[in-house]
């Protein structure tokens, strides 16, 4: 069944793997996991406990490296095909399971901007379609070479900065983003999740209210450098997580609000299922995220976009997203009379 089984997945090493992986994942994503001990967290500490050791000198040169490596999350990441493709990510892809559709072809000659939504708790769906190949995206789209966009706070972390950049993460301004969108052959999609952090705060199952009217950003960036814009749903992405009711103008709403404006992260409290129990626990439910990629909005360039510009733009991309949505629910489970809603 989807939403839970007697048994964890199996591997041919005869050991359960799909919990592990998941809390391997979630939890270095986790907007909770700032006020805990997370990799990133562990790696400061085993980058300055090194130094008062013998082994000193590792934090030495990779200090150096940091140094000489530093604009490199602003200047499009580092790649690593290997890690992109580990076994790993194939346990994380069928625990949901997650799938990717393609419903128009994109010119591997251009360069794209991938708007996401929604953005869920932990954006399960657009990590493993676009950071991983799990679900075979160089084969859907060949010659393409997706960019996922990233709180830069998370590069700030030595050594957990170079495992982000494996997959493809990049840091979330204008200059990792120009830097992507003007490279000369193409072949370049940059992904954005427009609502970002406060979004997560929306997100709970049957939820499809999006934080997009006043976020016209990505569609000024479209305008300015003259790449066609593409629409990104993955259904399912809010099922994955129960979250503390938190209606907007409550006491922990207001909380969560000002966290957000002071740290930069929202701090959802979410639940979901446990790694033996399925009643509570930080694992995601098992239910399938289907993300669909949808046609290319061609964008004139304008390298001075008026206001009216962008307004036009942008209520043409709501539309399209829409289109989107409504040609694709029913296959994924939404209900009839169902629309998305934007805030």
């Amino acid at each position: 069944e989807v939403e839970g089984r007697p048994k964890l997945i199996s591997s041919s090493w005869g050991c359960g793997l799909d919990g592990p992986v998941l809390l391997y994942w979630a939890f270095p994503f986790s907007q909770t996991s700032h006020l805990l001990l997370s990799p990133a967290q562990t790696c400061i500490i085993v980058f300055i406990g090194l130094l008062f050791t013998r082994f000193w000198f590792i934090s030495v040169l990779y200090a150096t490296w940091w140094y000489l490596d530093r604009d490199k999350p602003w200047k499009g990441g580092r790649r690593v095909e290997v890690l992109r493709r580990s076994v790993v990510w194939k346990y994380m892809k069928d625990y949901f399971p997650i799938s990717l559709v393609k419903t128009a072809e994109l010119d591997p000659s251009r360069n794209y901007l991938a708007a996401i939504h929604p953005h869920g708790v932990l954006a399960a769906g657009v990590f493993v379609n676009m950071c991983t190949e799990s679900t075979g995206f160089s084969e859907l789209f060949p010659g393409i070479r997706p960019h996922l966009m990233m709180l830069n706070l998370w590069f700030r972390a030595p050594f957990f900065r170079d495992y982000l950049m494996c997959g493809g993460l990049v840091t979330s301004d204008k200059e990792c983003a120009a830097h992507i969108l003007n490279r000369k052959g193409g072949g370049n999609l940059l992904g954005i999740i427009i609502g970002g952090a406060q979004e997560a705060l929306n997100a709970r199952p049957g939820a499809y209210k999006l934080l997009l009217r006043n976020r016209k950003g990505f569609v000024r960036l479209a305008l300015m450098h003259g790449v066609p814009l593409v629409p990104v749903f993955s259904f399912g992405e809010n099922e994955l997580f129960d979250q503390v009711e938190n209606l907007p103008g409550s006491w922990l709403r207001w909380i969560q609000n000002r966290l957000q404006k002071i740290m930069g992260i929202s701090l959802p409290l979410f639940h979901g299922r446990g790694i033996f129990q399925y009643s509570f626990g930080l694992l995601p439910y098992r239910r399938p995220i289907t993300t669909v990629v949808g046609k290319p909005i061609e964008v004139q360039q304008r390298p001075h976009p008026s206001q009216e510009e962008v307004d036009q733009l942008h209520q043409r991309y709501i539309d399209e997203l829409c289109s989107l949505f409504e040609a694709h629910k029913l296959k994924y489970n939404v209900p009839a009379d169902q629309h998305l809603e934007f805030c």
